[in-house]
């Protein structure tokens, strides 16, 4: 028999441990980290400008100052996997005042999440970023890692139900809180990232930047997945000490 309080603790940390994982993987769905404003476009010159960027950031070939600049340029966001700007649906642009804005993404491909970031963005003769480099690496396969950790935990957990037994408990635990620090190190690379982006590729003038509503998403599942951790440590700890007292009793 499993006491009432051991069993309300795993209750409640089922339940945290659900809402962290969707709340991490809808944030890594979404491309809403870091998002920018740009001043309104105005003069054909302006415009002329930004379509060229807007052509080479949906067809060209990949590379950082070129779709960071669009980025910056047209309202856009980016997170883990997208990027998108805000254009106006119509072929002619902006010449009509109150243009329906629509966004219009493209996924970053694995190839890509793995290429070298460079000290001058778009010089590869700059020499490679090591730092920058492993921080955009570390940001997207982290939250993976986590992912991965909830469903072994969920599978050990599932056994664990079958066999009748709160044993591996405490080992569900632990890989609770390694997923809760591998998505807060999710965020901390994602920052400090972005800050170095800004540092080598300055924001053009009456441009500001950011943090979006997935980024939020992703630094409240962390602690939600650490808080679920330690309800199954506890229970766990707790659960064994009393088995402990009990067998100890009965053979005295």
């Amino acid at each position: 028999m499993v006491d009432n309080r051991y069993a309300t603790a795993l209750v409640i940390a089922c339940v945290l441990s659900i809402l962290a994982t969707v709340y991490l993987s809808v944030a890594i769905g979404t491309q809403h980290w870091y998002q920018y404003s740009s001043p309104t476009v105005r003069g054909e010159a302006n415009v002329s400008e930004l379509r060229s960027l807007y052509e080479e950031f949906m067809d060209g070939e990949f590379d950082e100052k070129t779709y960071s600049d669009t980025l910056f340029r047209l309202n856009g966001t980016v997170g883990l996997w997208w990027r998108c700007v805000l254009v106006p649906a119509n072929a002619q642009w902006y010449k009509e005042p109150d243009a329906k804005m629509v966004l219009e993404c493209r996924s970053f491909t694995l190839p890509q999440q793995l290429i070298p970031k460079y000290k001058e963005p778009g010089n590869h003769n700059s020499g490679e970023d090591m730092l920058r480099t492993y921080l955009w690496r570390c940001q997207f396969l982290l939250p993976l890692v986590s992912l991965g950790l909830v469903v072994l935990a969920g599978l050990t957990g599932f056994c664990a139900c079958l066999c009748r037994s709160l044993t591996p408990t405490l080992g569900i635990g632990v890989l609770h809180l390694l997923a809760g620090l591998c998505t807060l190190a999710t965020v901390c690379c994602y920052l400090a990232g972005m800050d170095l982006l800004h540092r080598v590729s300055m924001l053009p003038d009456k441009v500001d930047g950011s943090l979006g509503w997935s980024l939020y998403l992703a630094l409240i599942s962390s602690p939600l997945h650490m808080m679920a951790a330690a309800l199954l440590v506890w229970a766990a700890r707790s659960h064994s000490q009393n088995y402990y007292r009990m067998t100890a009793y009965r053979v005295a």
